[in-house]
């Protein structure tokens, strides 16, 4: 893991965290998790498992102190741990295709993962007792979350990886 990548890793995270932060919740105490966007970027920078460890374990930290949910601090480690995992692999399989394309298919299913491992584990801590039911959640913070969150997948990570060619250039 080179000191650049770890250093723009930690950056996105620190940006995804400060975004997570200030949205306001929409249902239930759920918001949409921008820290989950910056973890995608940061694996398309350095898709090691090394990297997915250590950027899951950040985000599952960043995210539970910054949870209003039920059970959030048990949830968002799990479901950024599975989440960061199954991106890696997800960007491993599509790596001889078009980038461009997969960006936004990997941020959309990745962040439908999330949700559903965070709404199960969120099941699981609260003894089948969430503020409202899972379909309900899902319907309307988990999909309306993958939608918003597959746009600022894609811009983010071609306005990092636009820079980083200009910095290369330097």
């Amino acid at each position: 893991m080179k000191l650049k990548n770890m250093v723009l890793t930690s950056l996105l995270l620190a940006i995804g965290l400060i975004l997570h932060q200030i949205v306001p919740p929409i249902v239930a105490g759920m918001k949409p998790d921008f820290l989950l966007a910056m973890l995608f970027v940061a694996l398309y920078i350095d898709n090691t498992p090394k990297n997915a460890f250590l950027a899951g374990i950040l985000a599952g930290i960043f995210s539970a102190l910054t949870t209003g949910f039920p059970g959030g601090q048990i949830a968002n480690p799990v479901d950024k741990m599975v989440t960061a995992f199954t991106v890696f692999f997800m960007i491993k399989a599509f790596s001889r295709l078009n980038t461009q394309l997969t960006v936004p298919v990997v941020a959309f299913i990745g962040t439908i993962i999330s949700g559903t491992v965070f709404l199960g584990t969120a099941l699981l801590v609260l003894g089948g007792k969430l503020p409202a039911s899972f379909p309900v959640l899902f319907t309307t913070v988990v999909l309306p979350a993958a939608a918003v969150n597959t746009i600022t997948t894609y811009i983010c990570y071609n306005v990092v990886f636009s820079t980083r060619k200009f910095f290369k250039k330097a």
